[in-house]
Parts: structure tokens; C-alpha cells; sequence
């Protein structure tokens, strides 16, 4: 879980520095309205669904290590790429490959806590992880800040960002190679005894939840033509369909404040891009402590969709409420710590819901159907701000467009059939 947990910092990092580089002077060094901006910011994420099934598919059938590394290698490349553009076209070819480099990555992680944690831990694992979402803003949000001060060989600070902070990612896929592994039963490390245990539970695990749902088959008889199928008859099942449309107004929510949370704050202020890049850090920090609390209280009650739901409800509040105190920045920027509580707080209970009901290779699928439509969101919330922003000068119309998809998520989840770990 710790090396894990540093693959997904470095990966949100990447994903969205966009927001911080405009800050920086990007959009006045290459003449980008908050429209190209945002359309650049979100276009990472059609890149992104390319690879969401089989990516999720390989996790499972091949090895993770192996798709993992790959794809942190490949994505660091473009990332450090994405310090050198000049023109909008470069800038959306860049973004769209980059996209397409990192697919896979998050629905691989969670189809490979699969491999590692029974259900009933599974949410706090999710937790965990996704804590890497916020450590890396708070992270993030100030070393971005300090590196933009900086113009080495005359090269702009935010070229110096995605420079440097693509470098890791290539590092880490290199040591992925040889430090994951890939099954318990690989684990040459973990003892007899909690290897043997931990295998048993996965395994019986998978037999109840084959036993309980028709369109699971045993993990060693699929073929191509029945991967093919698990992934039309994903479509095809209720509750995929409702997760996934879910995802789509969650994601929707988080990236189009994630991207641009630093301009919002500097509409709001008269501050200096570190001061900024402070405060966007702020709630993330909020959310950190969240995820934590909602994914060990999901786990203690084995309930799901009221701790997701209920945290969407509170990302709604939070973004109204900035709005309606848009001209009191310490209040405004207070109500986007709930909102970051809110955006962090729903996703240990939102990914332990597709475990709940499906497993093996279908559940692979079906998480990479989720994450592929869903990440759609992450275009749409970034590009719909952008262009509310250019059109009126304001960012409030984009930012009560942002909280009416994040109700929406919740409405979705609460229509999903509650099941005896739902």
C-alpha cells in the first residue's frame, strides 16, 4: 500500500498541474484563453478512456506490474514533453496522448487491491490510497508554486513544473518492474501461514460472489470472446449503468474545481502565486482527513452508498455556498474545504460498490467501464468551466454547474438496489 500510494501521488500530480502552470503565466506566455485552458485540461481525459477495459482486463489476465510500470513510464515521458509546447495544437496533442498513456492505471489499482484485500477491508484500502489524491495536492499545490519562481537557462517556471515533475513518474515505473507483486501466492516475502490464509478468503470470497451473480465465470476459463462478452453484458447491468453515470457527475464535480481551484482563488484575492498555491492546497487537507474517517466508517457498518452519496451532498453545499460568499474570500475559500471534503470523502465507499455485487473478470470490466465513461467528467468539468469563464468573466456559473452534477451523483447512488454489503 505505501508504494502504491506514492504511484497514485505522482499520478495525480501529473494529471492535473495544468491548473497551476495558467497560474504561472502559461496562458500569457502562449496566448491560451481560460476556454483553451479548460479545454486542454479536460481533452487528457478522451485520451483517457481508451484503454480503461483492457487496461483493467490485463491487471487481471496478465500481470500488474508489468501494465503499471508501463504506463507510469510512458506517461512521465509526455509529461515532461508537456514542458516544451509552444502553440494550442501542441497542447491538446500532448494532453490527449498523455491521457491515453495513463489509462488504466487507476481501475488496474483497484482491480489489483482485489488481489490483496478481502471485501470487508476492501473500502479502507480504497481509502488509503485515494488519500493520495489529497497528500499530493497539499504536496503539490506549494511546490508547484515554488518551482514557477524559477527560470533556469531562461526557460519559464511552469516549463520547469512539467519537467521536473514528470521525472518521477519515469523513476518509479522503472522500480515498479521489480518491487510489485503481482498475487499473494508470488509474495515470497509474507509468510506461509498469511499467505495461505489470504488465498483461501480471496478464493472463497470469489466463489460467493459466482455463486451469487450468473455473469461471473471461473478466473481461468475466459477466452477472448467471453471477455468480449463481459464487457457488452457490463453495459447491460443495472447498477453498472448507474455507477457509471454516477462517476461521470462525481468526476465531473471533482475535476472542474481540481483544475481550476487556483484561479478561483485568485479571482477571489490580491494574493502572490505561492500565497495561492497555498490556500488551493487547504481543501485537500480537509479531504485527507475524510477519506480516512469515511472509508474506516464504511468499513465498521458495511454501508456503501450513504457514505458516498452524503459526501456529494456536502461537495454541493460547499460549492454553492462559495458562490454565495464570492465576495468574502476567507468564507468562500472555507466553504471549498467542505466542498474538498466532500470530493475526497465519497471515494472509499463509491469503489467498494462494484465488488459488492460482481467479481473476477467481470468485475474488472465493469471497473474499467465505470472509470472509462465516468473520467469522461474530468473533460467535461474542466472545459465547462473554461468556457463559462471566457464567456462572462466569471468563474460562479461554472463552479453551480459543478455543484449540480455533484447532486446529481448522489441522486444516482441512492438509486442504486441496496444489497446486504451496499
Amino acid at each position: 500500500m505505501p508504494f502504491l500510494f506514492v504511484l497514485y501521488v505522482i499520478a495525480y500530480l501529473d494529471r492535473v498541474n495544468v491548473g497551476f502552470a495558467k497560474l504561472g503565466g502559461m496562458n500569457t506566455d502562449l496566448n491560451f484563453s481560460d476556454a483553451v485552458i479548460g479545454f486542454g485540461a479536460g481533452i487528457f481525459f478522451i485520451g483517457y478512456v481508451v484503454l480503461e477495459i483492457p487496461g483493467s482486463i490485463l491487471v487481471e489476465k496478465w500481470t500488474a506490474k508489468g501494465w503499471i510500470a508501463r504506463i507510469m513510464i510512458s506517461w512521465g515521458i509526455l509529461a515532461m514533453l508537456t514542458g516544451f509546447i509552444h502553440t494550442e495544437k501542441q497542447f491538446y496533442i500532448i494532453r490527449l496522448l498523455l491521457g491515453a498513456a495513463e489509462a488504466g492505471f487507476f481501475p488496474g489499482i483497484i482491480v489489483y487491491l482485489s488481489h490483496w484485500f478481502r471485501y470487508q477491508d476492501r473500502a479502507k484500502a480504497v481509502a488509503y490510497l485515494m488519500t493520495a489524491v489529497s497528500v499530493s495536492n497539499i504536496i503539490g499545490s506549494p511546490l508547484s508554486g515554488l518551482i514557477m519562481k524559477v527560470h533556469w537557462l531562461g526557460i519559464a517556471g511552469w516549463r520547469w513544473m512539467f519537467i521536473l515533475e514528470g521525472f518521477p513518474a519515469i523513476i518509479m515505473g522503472i522500480v515498479t518492474l521489480f518491487y510489485l507483486t503481482d498475487w499473494p501466492h508470488q509474495a515470497k516475502w509474507l509468510p506461509k501461514e498469511e499467505k495461505d490464509w489470504l488465498i483461501n478468503e480471496l478464493e472463497q470470497e470469489k466463489k460467493t460472489r459466482a455463486a451469487e451473480n450468473s455473469l461471473n465465470s471461473s478466473h481461468s476459463e475466459q477466452t477472448l470472446r467471453q471477455l468480449i462478452m463481459k464487457i457488452l453484458v457490463a453495459f447491460k447491468h443495472r447498477e453498472v449503468v448507474l455507477l457509471t453515470l454516477a462517476y461521470f457527475f462525481m468526476v465531473t464535480g471533482v475535476y472542474g474545481l481540481n483544475f481550476w481551484i487556483p484561479s478561483i482563488i485568485k479571482k477571489m484575492s490580491d494574493l502572490s502565486t505561492f500565497q495561492i498555491s497555498l490556500l488551493s492546497a487547504l481543501p485537500y487537507c480537509f479531504g485527507l482527513i475524510t477519506i480516512l474517517l469515511v472509508g474506516w466508517h464504511s468499513d465498521k457498518t458495511q454501508e456503501r452508498r450513504w457514505h458516498t452519496a452524503i459526501s456529494m451532498m456536502a461537495a454541493t453545499a460547499g460549492l454553492i455556498l462559495s458562490v454565495v460568499f464570492g465576495n468574502f474570500a476567507p468564507v468562500a475559500i472555507a466553504m471549498l474545504c467542505i466542498t474538498g471534503a466532500g470530493n475526497s470523502g465519497y471515494l472509499p465507499g463509491f469503489w467498494a460498490l462494484p465488488t459488492s455485487f460482481l467479481s473476477g473478470t467481470t468485475a474488472a470490466a465493469s471497473i474499467g467501464l465505470i472509470n472509462m465513461v465516468g473520467n469522461l467528467g474530468g473533460f467535461v468539468g474542466p472545459s465547462v468551466v473554461g468556457f463559462v469563464s471566457t464567456k462572462t468573466g466569471s468563474y460562479y456559473g461554472g463552479v453551480l454547474y459543478l455543484a449540480a452534477s455533484a447532486l446529481i451523483a448522489a441522486f444516482l447512488i441512492l438509486s442504486l438496489r441496496a444489497t446486504r454489503k451496499a
